[in-house]
């Protein structure tokens, strides 16, 4: 039911609704340390967080804890668009939160929306975009567009830094826009390059714990195109 109300929301208010979930879930992580709290295996299942990127049902229920308090802290316009998507599902060439959003398509309108910068539309485009200063993955921070290479091409996919190595993007056609770990041996692995706009404002983040198990994800499709690349 919980996670109907978050699909069924206007994006303005889903957020509030996420954070309301993963409020509810630290709460019950703090009665309940071995792990069984619902709401956060709830967010799992509904794809609105990656059971991936955690080792154990209480790493999930303390992540997605951390999480709901990082939306709450976060001042970042940018971010918090961002996570405003959370559960909007994918659609190849899709550009807005009524129809749907491939991964291009879901950067745009957040940097659109948050900073009244409008990327190009296509995933190599955005990575060469004048005004984009280039980042290491070690210098990373919230609102950074981070790059990978799905497709055997170096920009073939993208998403937007949310901090504590995660990052928020539209997967691929059958999921939603979703929270995933950086860790993960498929991004890892794949991860080709990060961008950062002047405009963006950085974000105080909460610490979420890194993965150690995941569970790497079956191989995209070798025949989507360049700026509709689909992920995991």
């Amino acid at each position: 039911m919980l996670a109907s109300m978050i699909r069924q929301a206007p994006v303005l208010v889903r957020t509030a609704l996420v954070a309301l979930a993963l409020a509810s879930g630290a709460a019950s992580t703090q009665a309940a340390p071995d792990g069984s709290d619902l709401v956060a295996k709830l967010l799992v299942e509904k794809g609105l967080v990656d059971v991936h990127a955690f080792d154990s049902a209480g790493t999930v229920a303390s992540s997605a804890a951390a999480l709901g308090q990082q939306v709450r802290n976060a001042t970042s316009d940018l971010v918090g668009s961002a996570m405003n998507f959370i559960g909007v599902p994918y659609k190849r060439g899709g550009n807005s939160a009524d129809t749907g959003f491939d991964c291009s398509g879901f950067t745009r309108v957040v940097y659109e929306n948050s900073l009244g910068l409008l990327l190009p539309r296509k995933v190599d485009e955005q990575a060469k975009a004048s005004g984009l200063a280039v980042v290491k993955r070690t210098e990373l921070k919230p609102g950074d567009l981070v790059f990978f290479n799905t497709l055997k091409r170096t920009f073939s996919h993208v998403g937007i830094y949310v901090g504590d190595d995660k990052f928020i993007h539209a997967p691929r056609s059958g999921a939603e826009v979703r929270v995933e770990s950086l860790g993960v041996k498929y991004w890892a692995k794949r991860f080709s390059g990060a961008r950062r706009a002047p405009q963006a404002v950085d974000t105080q983040t909460a610490t979420l714990p890194a993965n150690t198990s995941a569970v790497e994800p079956t191989a995209p499709s070798a025949n989507a195109s360049a700026g509709d690349s689909t992920a995991p």
